[in-house]
């Protein structure tokens, strides 16, 4: 059957690539709510922006009524909830923003969530899923395990250590409760780093990418030994689907990429990149530019997700390995460095440090 779905944060970098997956290689409905702050961008969404099966609204998922009114006109058959502020730096200079989004904005969307449900018929209600887009940063850092191949699972226990990561914590168990407590029927998965086309650059990968092309420092936290687990951002989108059509009600997927690196390694990796497609005219090599600066506050050291349990159950794994996801990444940005890159970056944010105190 066609399904109408309901994503929040649809013109996010996650966000955007689910709604291109969902319209370009299904036949269902969606309706995209987005507050537009700074990494919204609905730029990203230009190649389907026409298509009949898709709509947009400008709408807070903190703002109550409007919530409401959308699930009542649009009457959804499943709504995957990323809305959410995501940058750990910007966690660290104004934690509140991420309080109010964060925990509020999820608990407003359940509520709403709840409502609507009890409003369906019984049939309506077997069809229905809450689907909630977590991160792996929930779990903690993997370094202070005592086993150094240790991975994060389904059961790992939460241990937050950034305002972020916390708010994201919060969320998750805001949804369980409510499946549990209301019978709200919920999902749950946490994803490792994502990377790809449409990446705010206040982000390591297009950060480090778009200094690069200008010469500018490429600034790396400590040693750049933090070791994360890079998922290419299509092969979550489709994940995602594949979690909120298939999946069962009350579980958790953790969804990875098989690529653990550090982060000194993803910026040496795009150095060599950019020195074969655009080498520099001045004949020196990109990693020449890298810097080493004072680590982020807190920062946790490793990060790295089983994803045996979404392989086992529901037959996914991702597509692209890390060579060749950064090398579509890189030449991604060779091609729009001067269009939607120059664009996003119009406004407040100039690729400063962030998260210094």
């Amino acid at each position: 059957m066609k399904l109408n779905i309901l994503i929040t944060g649809g013109a996010g970098f996650i966000g955007s690539a689910l709604v291109r997956e969902i319209i370009n290689n299904t036949e269902h409905n969606v309706l995209n709510v987005d507050k537009l702050t700074y990494a919204g961008n609905l730029e990203s969404l230009t190649s389907i922006e026409n298509n009949d099966r898709y709509s947009f609204s400008q709408t807070d998922i903190c703002d109550k009524d409007g919530i409401e009114n959308l699930f009542n006109s649009f009457k959804p058959n499943i709504i995957m909830h990323l809305a959410a502020e995501s940058h750990v730096d910007r966690s660290i200079d104004g934690p509140g923003e991420f309080i109010t989004t964060n925990v509020n904005g999820t608990y407003n969307m359940l509520e709403c969530a709840r409502k609507y449900f009890n409003s369906l018929s019984e049939v309506e209600q077997k069809e229905f899923r809450f689907h909630h887009i977590s991160t792996d940063e929930v779990y903690g850092d993997l370094a202070e395990n005592s086993d150094p191949n240790a991975l994060f699972t389904e059961d790992t226990p939460y241990d937050p250590s950034s305002p972020y990561s916390a708010s994201k914590a919060a969320s998750d168990h805001l949804v369980r409760a409510w499946e549990r407590t209301f019978n709200l029927p919920t999902i749950v998965t946490n994803c490792s780093n994502n990377y790809g086309p449409f990446h705010f650059p206040e982000k390591l990968i297009p950060l480090m990418i778009l200094n690069a092309l200008e010469l500018k420092p490429l600034p790396v936290y400590g040693d750049g030994g933090q070791v994360r687990d890079w998922l290419f951002v299509e092969d979550h989108a489709r994940a995602l689907f594949k979690v909120v059509t298939e999946g069962k009600v009350g579980e958790t997927y953790n969804i990875g990429g098989h690529n653990e690196k550090k982060n000194i390694e993803v910026v040496k990796t795009i150095c060599a990149i950019l020195d074969d497609l655009q080498p520099r005219i001045d004949g020196k090599k990109y990693q020449e530019l890298i810097t080493y600066v004072t680590d982020r506050p807190g920062h946790d050291l490793r990060y790295a997700i089983d994803a045996t349990k979404i392989k086992n159950e529901l037959g996914w794994v991702p597509a692209e390995t890390f060579e060749s996801g950064i090398l579509k990444t890189v030449q991604w940005y060779l091609d729009n460095k001067d269009s939607w890159c120059k664009h996003v970056q119009e406004g407040t944010y100039s690729r400063e440090r962030l998260g210094h105190s």
